[in-house]
């Protein structure tokens, strides 16, 4: 009973999160996550082969074969180009990110065919006992297929960091909450593409027959592919896109650059007065969703000039020019209603939560909250005593 609960874990975990990532709002933040439902969805069948193979159900495991080594190969370029769709990329185009399949789908037919053209016996015992089988084509396809998947978790994990690394800063030019302008879940989502990549790999060399013989060992293996899973959904589902900049901004791309002397004059005389004013008067930084596309819309231009105008004369990206209205925002409320709590601040000021807010303080403080707070109040008493003195 526990042996079936364990090998079927991953099953339902992977089945859980495909389910809640189909379910996904289907706009443009949202793709990436859609996509990674596709990712659960073919490792869902891969570990359901494999509570056939060790459950052991070889009469039914063998019809799910293919199947299985079809999905070893899928999941980790499906991972790659789930993050590309995080970086790079807008939505998944076959004619575009076919590349990155192909391998997996020339090695399915391949095997297809040697399955077909082989006789049962060579297949089952191909299936059984891999090392003592008799070299002939199937055995040569899925050898390939082996050494396919450990080149693409070395490419997977290569190319993800990579993508990461490039554009790590690009959420912050487009996000105003300091959460959604950090990408350590995408960082701790190829952590654990890693850790699963490396898993599968000391599980490749110890074999199947020794999980046979182990069976502890075969739970150990279960719950922590489990546990990777559930990480990876659990991350991905909150996870927004870390540069979006496929969106476009009345009419005009968000690569139009400050090309003219007599672009450069108007947005000066014309637009950056709206920008301030929407922060200094209208106080936008309220809106704890806001985005640089919003205020780009607003003043009617396209958000690189909004972006290089912050950066260039306040020498900040996005997120951090609207969280220092925001902390001054919370200054000034604390200072005049010291009994609210962090959540009824947080929604007053413009964050998105009070995680948000702490976040934000220690960033441009270097303090925790609460000594923030703390510190606040010893100039409100200071200040309090130096009007009793003078009275």
């Amino acid at each position: 009973m526990l042996k079936t609960i364990l090998l079927l874990t991953p099953v339902y975990v992977t089945l859980f999160w495909t389910l809640v990532l189909k379910t996904a709002n289907r706009h443009n933040n949202d793709r990436a996550r859609l996509f990674l439902g596709k990712f659960m969805f073919f490792a869902c069948i891969l570990y359901f082969s494999h509570f056939l193979f060790f459950y052991p159900l070889p009469q039914v495991y063998i019809y799910f074969d293919a199947l299985y080594q079809y999905a070893s190969l899928m999941v980790y370029p499906l991972f790659y180009i789930y993050i590309r769709l995080l970086t790079v990329d807008k939505k998944f185009e076959l004619k575009k990110h076919y590349k990155y399949i192909a391998v997996p789908n020339l090695l399915l037919i391949a095997y297809l065919i040697g399955i077909l053209f082989s006789p049962y016996e060579h297949y089952r015992r191909l299936i059984a006992d891999y090392e003592n089988s008799p070299w002939n084509f199937l055995k040569i396809v899925l050898t390939c297929m082996q050494l396919a998947f450990l080149i693409q978790v070395i490419l997977c994990v290569t190319g993800n960091t990579i993508l990461l690394k490039k554009y790590k800063h690009s959420a912050g030019q487009y996000y105003s909450d300091i959460e959604d302008s950090r990408i350590y879940k995408a960082e701790l989502l190829n952590l654990c593409i890693i850790l699963t990549g490396i898993s599968s790999f000391i599980l490749g060399i110890l074999g199947r027959d020794f999980f046979f013989a182990e069976p502890v060992a075969m739970g150990i293996a279960s719950l922590v592919f489990s546990t990777l899973l559930f990480a990876i959904g659990l991350l991905g589902n909150v996870q927004k896109v870390v540069n979006p900049s496929y969106e476009t901004d009345s009419g005009v791309q968000p690569s139009a650059s400050l090309a003219t002397d007599q672009e450069m004059e108007h947005f000066k005389a014309e637009v950056s007065p709206k920008i301030l004013r929407l922060f200094d008067e209208d106080k936008i930084y309220l809106n704890s969703k806001l985005t640089i596309r919003d205020v780009a819309q607003i003043v009617g231009t396209n958000r690189t000039y909004v972006s290089n105008f912050i950066n260039t004369h306040f020498n900040q990206n996005f997120c951090s020019f609207v969280n220092r209205y925001r902390l001054e925002e919370l200054e000034r409320t604390i200072r005049k209603h010291p009994e609210y709590t962090g959540n009824t601040l947080a929604e007053l000021c413009g964050f998105g939560s009070t995680d948000s807010l702490k976040r934000a303080v220690r960033t441009s403080f270097g303090v925790s909250y609460s000594e923030w707070r703390k510190s606040l109040s010893v100039q409100a008493d200071k200040h309090q005593d130096n009007l009793n003195a003078k009275a």
